[in-house]
Protein backbone atom coordinates (compact mmCIF):
# COMPACT_ATOMS: atom_id res chain seq x y z
CA UNK A 1 0.00 0.00 0.00
CA UNK A 2 2.96 2.32 0.65
CA UNK A 3 4.07 2.08 -2.98
CA UNK A 4 0.58 2.84 -4.24
CA UNK A 5 0.30 5.81 -1.89
CA UNK A 6 3.77 7.22 -2.63
CA UNK A 7 3.87 6.60 -6.38
CA UNK A 8 0.18 6.28 -7.30
CA UNK A 9 -3.18 7.64 -6.20
CA UNK A 10 -3.49 5.49 -3.10
CA UNK A 11 -4.71 1.94 -2.56
CA UNK A 12 -7.17 0.86 -5.26
CA UNK A 13 -7.95 -2.52 -3.64
CA UNK A 14 -6.44 -4.51 -6.48
CA UNK A 15 -6.28 -8.32 -6.57
CA UNK A 16 -3.37 -8.38 -4.08
CA UNK A 17 -5.71 -7.18 -1.27
CA UNK A 18 -2.91 -5.62 0.80
CA UNK A 19 -5.31 -4.28 3.48
CA UNK A 20 -6.25 -7.89 4.23
CA UNK A 21 -2.99 -9.75 3.69
CA UNK A 22 -0.27 -7.13 4.11
CA UNK A 23 2.07 -5.47 1.64
CA UNK A 24 4.24 -7.29 -0.86
CA UNK A 25 7.60 -8.63 0.34
CA UNK A 26 10.56 -9.02 -2.02
CA UNK A 27 12.15 -12.41 -1.44
CA UNK A 28 15.18 -11.36 -3.50
CA UNK A 29 15.71 -8.30 -1.33
CA UNK A 30 15.47 -10.52 1.76
CA UNK A 31 18.28 -12.57 0.21
CA UNK A 32 20.46 -9.49 -0.22
CA UNK A 33 19.84 -8.96 -3.93
CA UNK A 34 19.49 -5.30 -4.92
CA UNK A 35 16.22 -5.04 -6.83
CA UNK A 36 15.72 -2.70 -9.77
CA UNK A 37 12.91 -0.13 -9.82
CA UNK A 38 11.12 0.83 -13.02
CA UNK A 39 10.70 4.46 -13.99
CA UNK A 40 8.25 6.45 -16.07
CA UNK A 41 9.42 8.88 -18.73
CA UNK A 42 9.02 11.76 -16.25
CA UNK A 43 11.31 10.04 -13.73
CA UNK A 44 8.62 8.88 -11.30
CA UNK A 45 9.05 5.34 -9.97
CA UNK A 46 6.86 2.42 -10.98
CA UNK A 47 4.00 2.25 -13.45
CA UNK A 48 0.24 2.07 -13.15
CA UNK A 49 -1.45 -1.12 -14.26
CA UNK A 50 -2.84 -0.20 -17.64
CA UNK A 51 -6.41 -1.44 -17.50
CA UNK A 52 -9.44 -2.06 -15.33
CA UNK A 53 -12.52 -4.29 -15.55
CA UNK A 54 -16.16 -3.32 -15.76
CA UNK A 55 -19.08 -5.64 -15.11
CA UNK A 56 -20.18 -6.30 -18.69
CA UNK A 57 -23.83 -6.66 -17.68
CA UNK A 58 -23.79 -3.12 -16.25
CA UNK A 59 -23.24 -1.64 -19.72
CA UNK A 60 -25.92 -0.87 -22.29
CA UNK A 61 -27.35 -3.67 -24.43
CA UNK A 62 -25.76 -2.14 -27.55
CA UNK A 63 -22.26 -2.21 -26.05
CA UNK A 64 -22.75 -5.75 -24.73
CA UNK A 65 -23.88 -6.88 -28.18
CA UNK A 66 -20.82 -5.29 -29.83
CA UNK A 67 -18.52 -6.99 -27.33
CA UNK A 68 -20.17 -10.38 -27.92
CA UNK A 69 -20.02 -10.09 -31.70
CA UNK A 70 -16.62 -8.39 -32.18
CA UNK A 71 -14.73 -9.06 -28.97
CA UNK A 72 -14.09 -5.34 -28.55
CA UNK A 73 -15.86 -1.98 -28.63
CA UNK A 74 -14.63 1.57 -29.29
CA UNK A 75 -16.72 4.40 -27.84
CA UNK A 76 -15.66 8.02 -28.59
CA UNK A 77 -15.12 10.26 -25.57
CA UNK A 78 -16.31 13.83 -25.22
CA UNK A 79 -13.36 16.26 -25.43
CA UNK A 80 -13.71 17.29 -21.80
CA UNK A 81 -13.20 13.67 -20.69
CA UNK A 82 -10.00 13.02 -22.64
CA UNK A 83 -6.75 12.80 -20.67
CA UNK A 84 -3.54 12.13 -22.57
CA UNK A 85 -1.45 12.35 -19.38
CA UNK A 86 -2.66 8.86 -18.50
CA UNK A 87 -0.77 7.44 -21.47
CA UNK A 88 2.66 8.04 -19.92
CA UNK A 89 1.90 6.57 -16.50
CA UNK A 90 0.51 3.21 -17.61
CA UNK A 91 2.52 0.03 -17.84
CA UNK A 92 1.31 -0.92 -21.34
CA UNK A 93 3.33 1.48 -23.45
CA UNK A 94 2.44 -0.44 -26.63
CA UNK A 95 -1.04 1.02 -26.10
CA UNK A 96 0.15 4.57 -25.37
CA UNK A 97 -1.56 5.85 -28.51
CA UNK A 98 -3.78 8.91 -28.89
CA UNK A 99 -6.70 6.63 -29.73
CA UNK A 100 -6.61 5.30 -26.17
CA UNK A 101 -7.15 8.78 -24.75
CA UNK A 102 -9.75 9.86 -27.30
CA UNK A 103 -11.94 6.76 -26.90
CA UNK A 104 -13.08 4.22 -24.37
CA UNK A 105 -11.67 0.96 -25.69
CA UNK A 106 -13.17 -2.22 -24.28
CA UNK A 107 -12.05 -5.83 -24.72
CA UNK A 108 -14.29 -8.79 -23.97
CA UNK A 109 -12.37 -10.89 -21.44
CA UNK A 110 -15.44 -12.22 -19.64
CA UNK A 111 -15.75 -8.85 -17.99
CA UNK A 112 -15.38 -5.71 -20.10
CA UNK A 113 -11.70 -4.78 -19.92
CA UNK A 114 -11.34 -1.00 -20.12
CA UNK A 115 -7.94 0.03 -21.48
CA UNK A 116 -7.23 2.84 -19.03
CA UNK A 117 -5.42 2.70 -15.66
CA UNK A 118 -8.36 4.41 -13.91
CA UNK A 119 -11.48 6.38 -14.81
CA UNK A 120 -13.49 8.53 -12.42
CA UNK A 121 -16.79 6.69 -12.05
CA UNK A 122 -18.99 9.80 -12.13
CA UNK A 123 -17.40 10.89 -15.43
CA UNK A 124 -17.55 7.37 -16.84
CA UNK A 125 -21.28 7.22 -16.14
CA UNK A 126 -21.77 10.44 -18.11
CA UNK A 127 -20.80 8.57 -21.32
CA UNK A 128 -23.79 7.13 -23.22
CA UNK A 129 -24.05 3.41 -22.57
CA UNK A 130 -22.13 3.61 -19.28
CA UNK A 131 -24.86 5.17 -17.13
CA UNK A 132 -24.89 2.15 -14.77
CA UNK A 133 -21.25 1.08 -15.19
CA UNK A 134 -19.86 -0.95 -12.30
CA UNK A 135 -16.09 -1.31 -11.72
CA UNK A 136 -15.13 -4.80 -10.55
CA UNK A 137 -11.31 -4.65 -10.60
CA UNK A 138 -9.63 -2.89 -9.01
CA UNK A 139 -12.45 -1.99 -6.66
CA UNK A 140 -11.36 1.65 -6.52
CA UNK A 141 -10.58 1.88 -10.23
CA UNK A 142 -12.36 5.21 -10.30
CA UNK A 143 -9.36 6.86 -8.69
CA UNK A 144 -6.32 4.58 -8.99
CA UNK A 145 -4.74 1.27 -9.95
CA UNK A 146 -1.91 -0.90 -8.70
CA UNK A 147 1.70 0.30 -8.95
CA UNK A 148 4.09 -2.19 -10.50
CA UNK A 149 7.84 -2.55 -11.29
CA UNK A 150 8.91 -1.68 -7.76
CA UNK A 151 11.08 -4.78 -7.15
CA UNK A 152 12.52 -6.32 -10.33
CA UNK A 153 15.36 -8.76 -9.70
CA UNK A 154 18.57 -8.78 -11.74
CA UNK A 155 18.91 -12.31 -13.15
CA UNK A 156 20.77 -14.41 -15.70
CA UNK A 157 19.34 -16.10 -18.77
CA UNK A 158 18.53 -19.22 -16.75
CA UNK A 159 16.05 -16.93 -14.93
CA UNK A 160 18.18 -17.35 -11.79
CA UNK A 161 18.29 -14.35 -9.45
CA UNK A 162 21.66 -12.62 -9.44
CA UNK A 163 24.03 -14.05 -6.85
CA UNK A 164 21.68 -16.91 -5.94
CA UNK A 165 22.01 -20.59 -6.79
CA UNK A 166 18.52 -21.79 -5.85
CA UNK A 167 16.18 -18.85 -6.50
CA UNK A 168 14.53 -18.41 -9.89
CA UNK A 169 12.29 -15.56 -11.02
CA UNK A 170 9.78 -14.97 -13.82
CA UNK A 171 7.27 -12.44 -15.10
CA UNK A 172 7.56 -8.87 -13.84
CA UNK A 173 9.90 -10.05 -11.08
CA UNK A 174 12.46 -10.88 -13.77
CA UNK A 175 12.22 -7.83 -16.02
CA UNK A 176 10.16 -4.86 -17.13
CA UNK A 177 7.69 -7.15 -18.86
CA UNK A 178 4.11 -6.50 -19.89
CA UNK A 179 1.54 -9.23 -20.37
CA UNK A 180 0.45 -12.76 -19.53
CA UNK A 181 2.33 -14.40 -22.41
CA UNK A 182 5.61 -12.88 -21.26
CA UNK A 183 4.96 -14.12 -17.71
CA UNK A 184 4.23 -17.63 -19.01
CA UNK A 185 7.39 -17.75 -21.16
CA UNK A 186 9.76 -16.55 -18.44
CA UNK A 187 7.97 -18.35 -15.62
CA UNK A 188 7.98 -21.69 -17.46
CA UNK A 189 11.74 -21.52 -17.87
CA UNK A 190 12.22 -20.40 -14.27
CA UNK A 191 10.15 -23.30 -12.94
CA UNK A 192 11.84 -25.78 -15.27
CA UNK A 193 15.29 -24.68 -14.14
CA UNK A 194 14.24 -24.79 -10.48
CA UNK A 195 13.39 -28.47 -11.01
CA UNK A 196 16.68 -29.03 -12.85
CA UNK A 197 18.54 -27.47 -9.92
CA UNK A 198 16.85 -29.84 -7.47
CA UNK A 199 17.69 -32.80 -9.74
CA UNK A 200 21.34 -31.68 -9.92
CA UNK A 201 21.09 -31.23 -13.70
CA UNK A 202 22.63 -28.56 -15.90
CA UNK A 203 20.36 -25.55 -16.25
CA UNK A 204 18.66 -24.75 -19.56
CA UNK A 205 19.29 -21.51 -21.45
CA UNK A 206 17.01 -21.07 -24.45
CA UNK A 207 19.04 -20.22 -27.57
CA UNK A 208 18.68 -16.85 -29.29
CA UNK A 209 17.54 -18.64 -32.46
CA UNK A 210 14.22 -19.11 -30.67
CA UNK A 211 11.92 -16.17 -30.08
CA UNK A 212 11.68 -16.71 -26.31
CA UNK A 213 15.44 -17.16 -25.96
CA UNK A 214 16.07 -13.94 -27.85
CA UNK A 215 13.41 -12.13 -25.82
CA UNK A 216 14.95 -13.21 -22.50
CA UNK A 217 18.50 -12.33 -23.57
CA UNK A 218 17.74 -9.06 -25.37
CA UNK A 219 15.56 -7.66 -22.60
CA UNK A 220 18.16 -8.62 -20.00
CA UNK A 221 20.81 -6.63 -21.85
CA UNK A 222 18.58 -3.63 -22.59
CA UNK A 223 17.21 -3.15 -19.08
CA UNK A 224 20.74 -2.76 -17.70
CA UNK A 225 21.64 -0.01 -20.17
CA UNK A 226 21.23 3.72 -19.51
CA UNK A 227 17.52 4.50 -19.19
CA UNK A 228 16.83 0.76 -19.21
CA UNK A 229 14.53 1.25 -16.21
CA UNK A 230 12.15 3.11 -18.53
CA UNK A 231 11.93 0.41 -21.20
CA UNK A 232 9.04 -2.04 -21.51
CA UNK A 233 9.26 -5.43 -23.20
CA UNK A 234 6.32 -7.28 -24.70
CA UNK A 235 5.38 -9.38 -27.71
CA UNK A 236 2.31 -7.16 -28.18
CA UNK A 237 4.08 -4.01 -29.38
CA UNK A 238 6.74 -1.45 -28.52
CA UNK A 239 10.47 -2.10 -28.99
CA UNK A 240 10.46 -5.88 -28.85
CA UNK A 241 7.63 -6.28 -31.34
CA UNK A 242 9.73 -4.27 -33.81
CA UNK A 243 12.68 -6.57 -33.11
CA UNK A 244 10.47 -9.62 -33.70
CA UNK A 245 9.68 -8.38 -37.18
CA UNK A 246 13.29 -7.40 -37.93
CA UNK A 247 14.54 -10.88 -36.98
CA UNK A 248 11.64 -12.57 -38.81
CA UNK A 249 10.41 -14.22 -35.61
CA UNK A 250 6.88 -12.91 -36.09
CA UNK A 251 4.82 -15.69 -37.68
CA UNK A 252 1.64 -17.66 -37.06
CA UNK A 253 2.85 -20.60 -39.14
CA UNK A 254 3.06 -23.47 -36.62
CA UNK A 255 5.21 -25.60 -38.94
CA UNK A 256 7.89 -22.90 -39.10
CA UNK A 257 7.82 -22.51 -35.32
CA UNK A 258 8.02 -26.28 -34.78
CA UNK A 259 11.01 -26.53 -37.14
CA UNK A 260 12.89 -23.84 -35.23
CA UNK A 261 12.41 -25.72 -31.97
CA UNK A 262 13.28 -29.04 -33.61
CA UNK A 263 16.52 -27.59 -35.00
CA UNK A 264 17.80 -26.96 -31.46
CA UNK A 265 16.51 -30.31 -30.12
CA UNK A 266 14.05 -28.72 -27.69
CA UNK A 267 10.75 -30.19 -28.88
CA UNK A 268 8.60 -30.99 -25.80
CA UNK A 269 11.49 -30.09 -23.49
CA UNK A 270 9.06 -29.01 -20.76
CA UNK A 271 7.08 -32.26 -21.02
CA UNK A 272 10.00 -34.44 -19.89
CA UNK A 273 9.71 -35.52 -16.25
CA UNK A 274 12.63 -34.25 -14.16
CA UNK A 275 11.61 -35.06 -10.59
Amino acid sequence: MGNCSNYGNGCAMCVLRCPSFGGRVSITERCGVEDMIGERNNGDFGAFSGSMKLLKESLSEDIQKELRENGFAVIPLQKELRNEKKLDIKICQQYALHEFSENIILLDTGHAKLMSPFFELEKLRSVPGFENACIVDPYSGGKANSIRYMAVSPRDNYMRAEGMSNLFVGGEKSGFYVGHTEAICTGSLAGHNAARYLADMDLLELPETLLIGDFINYSNIEMHKENGHKKRFTFAGSIYFNRMKEKEFYTTDKDIIYKRVENVSLVEVYDKKIL
